[in-house]
């Protein structure tokens, strides 16, 4: 099993910026690939980028430069650094591992609000 615990999410002004954290443990299973993805109310769950076990960083197209991935693996957490944030981006954002078992885990999502 993969545990995921997604925080940091927040209300915040247009332009701010925010760091999201996912807290993630796993002993018996072996994760090959991270990744962060968004979704608001009525959308689809949109990609925002992945980060494998050898910290390859792959960025989606429609973000324009405004997201970091990054991880600390000796305190087994991944990051997402959102700059210069914009209303759209209000969502909830979620935590993926996905693992040698062929299984993906999700965590249970944390809120950005960004105030108009």
């Amino acid at each position: 099993q993969v545990y995921l615990v997604e925080s940091g999410g927040a209300m915040v002004q247009p332009g701010g910026s925010l760091r999201l954290s996912c807290a993630y443990s796993g002993n018996t299973v072996t994760i090959y690939n991270m990744a962060w993805h968004r979704q608001a109310p009525g959308t689809q769950r949109e990609l925002i980028g992945s980060i494998t076990h050898l910290d390859r960083i792959t960025y989606a197209g429609s973000e324009k430069g405004r997201f970091t991935i990054s991880r600390d693996a000796a305190k087994n957490t991944l990051f997402l650094q959102i700059d210069n944030l914009k209303p759209e981006d209000t969502a909830v954002y979620y935590c993926r591992a996905d693992t040698t078992t062929q299984t993906t885990y999700w965590g249970r999502g944390t809120q950005v609000t960004v105030s108009s």
